[in-house]
């Protein structure tokens, strides 16, 4: 793996849209791979391992010209400004995914980020902006593609500024990204908790061909904020502002 043990891992959180019947389930994970840098098949109700890396745009390019995963030692992200966070999500459940970002701005790492996981297949997203020294976004969805259990593709989802539209408190960044002002942020000594949070969710099949339905969840939620929903169990920029979904 190109980035090793011994590279800063921040603090990452997965909430699931769960009851309390479904947490009881965690018995059923059949899914013994546990590294961002191995290949897994699944199935529904299993955990899957994923990793999102942290660093400068140009990190993520092979000879400035082919993306690779940050997975390939080819990119040498370890001795790059990089961090790691490595998320464990069950499949085909709508979660919320957050970093926690209270000692840690993404701008000073490069404020670019890739999702991936697998080494074979070796799926990546394309590097989405998080922030620079003046705008940071913290709001992203993720969607897991998957075919017959094997993951396939990563993209991000974007709401083309549609949660932000007339909020003062944010802009748009090319017309799909709501921002703020870093400066803003508790790690620039402003008031706002700038954690990032993505919203996670499965398309395709499982191992047994079944189909995920997360994602198709996922759209008819797209005008709620998983931040929301979960705003007794995190403090989040909901709390501070009006929703931004």
């Amino acid at each position: 793996m190109a980035i090793p043990v011994t590279s800063t891992v921040l603090i990452a959180v997965v909430i699931a849209l769960s009851t309390v019947a479904h947490l009881t389930e965690s018995s059923s994970d059949n899914n013994r791979i546990f590294s961002p840098c191995a290949d897994a098949t699944v199935e529904k109700s299993d955990g899957f391992t994923l990793g999102i890396a942290i660093a400068s745009r140009s990190a993520f390019f092979f000879n400035k010209s082919v993306q690779l995963s940050p997975c390939d030692r080819r990119l040498s992200l370890s001795s790059a400004n990089s961090q790691l966070s490595v998320f464990r999500p069950k499949v085909d459940e709508i979660s919320l995914l957050t970093v926690n970002s209270s000692s840690f701005s993404p701008d000073l790492y490069g404020g670019y980020m890739v999702a991936f996981a697998g080494r074979k297949y070796a799926a990546r997203s394309l590097p989405a902006f998080v922030a620079n020294n003046t705008y940071i976004v913290t709001s992203f969805t993720l969607v897991l593609e998957f075919q017959k259990g094997r993951l396939q593709n990563l993209y991000w989802k974007r709401d083309g500024c549609s949660s932000c539209t007339g909020k003062s408190n944010f802009v748009c960044l090319n017309n799909q990204d709501c921002a703020m002002r870093t400066s803003s942020c508790k790690t620039k000594n402003g008031n706002v908790d700038c954690s990032i949070g993505i919203q996670l969710a499965f398309s395709g099949t499982d191992k047994h061909a079944s189909v995920f339905n997360s994602w198709y969840e996922v759209k008819n939620l797209r005008q709620y904020s998983l931040f929301g929903l979960y705003k007794n169990l995190k403090d989040s920029l909901t709390s501070q502002y009006n929703s931004f979904f």
